[in-house]
């Protein structure tokens, strides 16, 4: 199950961003399709990095996924929905 911490050193990591909050939004999703105990499963990620100068909306949210590929696309401990803002 992915964690804030993962993700957050993952695009740290990747895209230096200037401002990063990655928020654990599982819980007001409890009950819902792909929600799963203690959390891991829902994510908002607010970033900003100058890696997405000249880029887009659909070309920096890209930029995200291809980081968060093992975690958006793998079978257990996948995230179930990741909500952007990237600025644009």
């Amino acid at each position: 199950m992915p964690t804030t911490t993962e993700i957050e050193h993952k695009l740290r990591e990747s895209l230096a961003p200037s401002h990063l909050e990655v928020l654990d939004e599982s819980a007001a999703h409890k009950g819902h399709v792909g929600a799963r105990p203690g959390g891991g499963s829902h994510f908002r990620v607010i970033i900003r990095s100058d890696a997405f100068k000249n880029l887009n909306k659909v070309q920096q949210h890209q930029a995200v996924y291809k980081v968060l590929q093992a975690e958006l696309h793998g079978n257990n401990g996948a995230i179930h929905a990741l909500a952007l803002d990237t600025g644009a």
